[in-house]
């Protein structure tokens, strides 16, 4: 996978920009970082795509500018040119994909359909556009196509909005989302880049998907981790669930039987994505410790400690 699909991953959204004015694109731009979402996909439904890119490439260097909509090779080749790291496409367009796949720039394609995506494959692709997702299927639809192309992922677009994008991103098929609920129209018309940033981190945090899976307690001895489980089903009724290293009550407390990580225990929090979850973890300053990660068959992170204590408690990511 190319850098810029890495970076599209990571951040798991790409916002689908349309301007109807170049002195539009920096500021948009700049409320895009400002909210955690450093990616735009400046659509070419606009005679204002071009420049804006271009703008955007040279004055934002931190921000990922792709184009879209982009239905002739002609498009491809002003948008390259002016700066786009990506282009996407509605629908398959050999030429258009050919072009791209032969000069080495990401494309994804638009498809919905077993032919669309085995042209896809043909031409060396494994990363598609879905389009128009909702209006093709939806989730269940990409989970039907995982089946026979279990080496290909997708970005949904279309349809995909703050109240199902999680559904979307908990699929490993799914690489990321495209939309426009946080870069509506309206808003940049009006100059509300404030908003348009509270949308992105809202976005942004509602992505990952993060809550409190169970809270680890470090206890001295085995007959410890032992006694204190059995106190909380006896109080709460939370059964006792012996393992090797510890023993759950419930699926809420867990007591280890030695002391690990954190002065006084962990705290487990669940996420969608646990790679999307270090990268954002990354732009804070904040690590893992590679010691303790944990990667299923496909090689995505499954399990993470934070280089980081709250209270005593060291910090653990699990992959919902």
């Amino acid at each position: 996978m190319n850098d810029a699909l890495k970076k599209i991953y990571h951040i798991g959204i790409v916002p689908v920009v349309k301007l109807d004015s170049p002195d539009q694109a920096v500021p948009l731009g700049k409320a895009l970082i400002a909210g955690g979402i450093p990616v735009a996909e400046v659509t070419f439904r606009t005679d204002a795509a071009e420049e804006s890119i271009k703008r955007l490439s040279a004055e934002l260097p931190d921000l990922l500018v792709g184009a879209g909509t982009v239905t002739t090779v002609d498009q491809a080749k002003r948008a390259v040119a002016a700066g786009a790291k990506f282009i996407v496409s509605p629908g398959f367009n050999p030429s258009v994909v050919k072009y791209c796949v032969d000069n080495g720039i990401p494309m994804t394609p638009g498809v919905n359909s077993p032919s669309q995506i085995e042209q896809g494959i043909e031409l060396g692709l494994s990363v598609l556009k879905f389009f128009p997702a909702e209006q093709s299927g939806g989730l269940e639809m990409l989970k039907a196509f995982a089946g026979p192309y279990g080496g290909v992922k997708y970005i949904p677009t279309g349809g995909v909005n703050a109240k199902n994008m999680t559904d979307y991103l908990s699929f490993g098929k799914v690489l990321a989302v495209g939309g426009s609920w946080m870069v509506k129209p309206e808003l940049i018309a009006a100059g509300k880049y404030d908003e348009v940033t509270r949308l992105c981190r809202e976005a942004a945090m509602t992505s990952l998907g993060f809550e409190l899976r169970h809270l680890g307690v470090n206890e001295p001895d085995e007959g410890s981790a032992l006694k204190d489980a059995q106190k909380m089903e006896e109080l709460f009724g939370f059964a006792l669930k012996p393992g090797n290293s510890s023993n759950f009550a419930g699926i809420g407390f867990e007591f280890m039987k030695t002391q690990y990580l954190g002065k006084n225990g962990h705290i487990a929090i669940a996420t969608v994505n646990v790679d999307r979850a270090v990268a954002y973890f990354a732009g804070k300053g904040i690590a893992t410790l590679p010691e303790t990660e944990k990667r299923d068959s496909a090689g995505a992170l499954t399990v993470a400690y934070l280089n980081v204590e709250i209270g005593g408690f060291a910090l653990h990511l699990v992959k919902k």
